[in-house]
C-alpha cells in the first residue's frame, strides 16, 4: 500500500505541472499579433517551453531572446535561447542581460514585446549597475538565499541592484507596447516580484529597501552597503499604458488541478492555501499538526483525505548541508510525525529541483525517521545541519523528476489513509 500511496502523491505532483504546462498556459491568453515586429524576451527555469510554446502558437513571424537555468533549454526556431547559472549569478547571465537589453532598443509603437517571464529570472540576469560587478551580485544573491528572507523580500532587494529588473527593461523598450504573460511562483502572485519583474514596471524606495535589510539583519558586504546609501529614492508607480500582464500559470490553478485529481480516485482533497511562506521546518510543524488532527478528529473529511498547499518556504543557512526548502520541510515532517501510521506525505518543487540538487522533492511518512537510523543517519543532526539531501538520499526517499519546464514553487501534499484500489 505504501508504494500505491507514493505513486497517487506523484500523480497529485503530475496533475499539478500540467495545469502549468507551458502549451496550455499560453494558448488562452494570446494577444492579437500587431502592425509591426513581435519581439520576445524571457527569463526563468521554464523561459525555454514558454519560448518553444509561443512559437508553435503565434500565428506571424517572432524573434527575440530569452534566457534559462543550465540543462533547462529548448529547441526553438527564431528566438534564441541562452542558458545561465541559478540560483548564484555567473557571466553567461551578464551576456543573456545584455541580450535581452540589445533586443528591446530601437523599436516603435507598432512592434509589440512578449515579456514570458517566470521563476529563476532574477539570478539569471545579473545586471550590475555602474559601481558594481558580478562578484558584487554573487555575494548578493549568497547572503539573500541564506538569510530566510521571503522571495518577495529578496527580489525588492534584488531589484535596487540591477539595470533591468524593477521595470527597467520595459522602460528600455518604449514606445513599443509590452504584454506580460507570467508563470507565477511567487506567494499572492504579484507580477512584479517574479523574477524580480523584468517588465513589470514599480518597484520600492530605496529607503524602504534599506529598512527592510536592517529589520531583517541581512549582511551585506561594504561595496553593496555604500552603493546602497549612494542612491537616491527610487520608487517608481506600477502603472504604464503601454504594459498589459497576464498571469497565465499560477500555485493556486495548479493545486485545483491536484485537488481535482484526488477527488477523481475517491480521495477528498483540502487545499490549505496556495501562499504559505515561512521557515521550512517551522511550515512542517504546522502542516504536521493539521495531519494528526484531521487523523484523529476526521475533520474536515474523514480518511481518505488529502492536505494541500503551496507558496515558498525559506531556509535560513546554519550549516553547509546539502538540500533544499522542500527536503528540510519533509526531514521536519518526518521528525513530527515519527511513530505515525497512516500518513504519508510529498513535498518537491515543481521546476523539478529543490534548491540546487538534482531532486524535486521527498516523500516521507511516521517510518522515516526510524528507517533513517537504521541507515546510519541521524535524522535531526541532519535537520540542524542543513542536510536534508544526503538523509532522504540514504534510504531512498528522493523524489526525482528532472526538470519539467514550467515553475509555479512548492508542491505539498499529505495523504491521510489510504488511496483506494483503482
Amino acid at each position: 500500500m505504501e508504494n500505491l500511496n507514493r505513486a497517487f502523491l506523484a500523480h497529485l505532483f503530475d496533475s499539478a505541472v500540467g495545469a502549468a504546462d507551458p502549451m496550455a498556459a499560453l494558448k488562452a491568453h494570446l494577444p492579437a499579433p500587431p502592425k509591426g515586429r513581435t519581439v520576445v524576451v524571457g527569463a526563468g527555469k521554464g523561459a525555454a517551453q514558454l519560448a518553444q510554446a509561443f512559437e508553435a502558437l503565434w500565428q506571424g513571424p517572432v524573434e527575440g531572446v530569452v534566457v534559462t537555468r543550465y540543462g533547462y533549454g529548448a529547441t526553438c526556431k527564431t528566438i534564441r535561447v541562452m542558458e545561465a547559472a541559478h540560483p548564484v549569478p555567473d557571466a553567461a547571465g551578464i551576456d543573456a542581460a545584455q541580450a535581452l537589453k540589445d533586443m528591446v532598443r530601437d523599436l516603435g509603437p507598432d512592434d509589440l514585446i512578449i515579456g514570458l517571464i517566470c521563476g529563476g529570472g532574477s539570478s539569471l540576469l545579473p545586471d550590475p549597475p555602474e559601481g558594481l560587478e558580478l562578484s558584487d551580485l554573487q555575494d548578493l544573491n549568497n547572503a539573500l538565499l541564506a538569510s530566510g528572507a521571503p522571495i518577495s523580500v529578496m527580489n525588492d532587494i534584488r531589484k535596487c541592484f540591477s539595470g533591468i529588473n524593477g521595470g527597467r527593461l520595459a522602460a528600455l523598450a518604449a514606445p513599443a507596447r509590452v504584454c506580460n504573460l507570467i508563470v507565477s511562483d511567487v506567494p499572492g502572485d504579484a507580477p512584479g516580484e517574479v523574477a524580480s519583474g523584468p517588465t513589470v514596471p514599480g518597484r520600492p524606495s530605496i529607503a524602504a529597501v534599506r529598512q527592510i535589510i536592517e529589520t531583517r539583519g541581512i549582511t551585506l558586504t561594504k561595496r553593496l552597503t555604500d552603493f546602497l546609501a549612494r542612491q537616491e529614492a527610487d520608487a517608481t508607480a506600477a502603472n504604464d499604458p503601454r504594459i498589459t500582464t497576464t498571469i497565465i500559470a499560477s500555485a493556486n490553478i495548479s493545486l485545483d488541478a491536484a485537488a481535482a485529481a484526488a477527488r477523481a480516485r475517491g480521495v477528498a482533497a483540502w487545499v490549505l492555501s496556495d501562499r504559505i511562506e515561512g521557515e521550512a521546518r517551522d511550515v512542517a510543524q504546522v502542516h504536521a499538526a493539521l495531519a494528526l488532527q484531521t487523523a484523529q478528529s476526521s475533520f474536515p473529511y474523514p480518511a481518505p483525505v488529502v492536505l494541500l498547499s503551496g507558496g515558498e518556504t525559506t531556509v535560513t543557512l546554519r550549516h553547509k548541508g546539502r538540500g533544499g526548502r522542500n527536503s528540510e520541510f519533509q526531514l521536519a515532517l518526518a521528525l513530527a510525525l515519527e511513530g505515525t501510521d497512516g500518513i504519508t506525505a510529498l513535498a518537491a518543487d515543481t521546476d523539478g529541483i529543490d534548491g540546487s540538487e538534482d531532486n524535486a522533492g521527498a516523500f516521507a511518512d511516521g517510518q522515516t525517521a526510524d528507517r533513517m537510523r537504521q541507515a546510519g543517519v541521524d535524522p535531526q543532526g541532519h535537520l540542524q545541519g542543513n542536510n536534508a539531501y544526503t538523509a532522504f538520499d540514504a534510504v531512498g526517499d528522493l523524489f526525482v523528476t528532472g526538470p519539467t519546464g514550467t515553475n509555479v514553487n512548492d508542491f505539498r501534499a499529505i495523504l491521510i489513509g489510504d488511496v483506494p484500489k483503482a
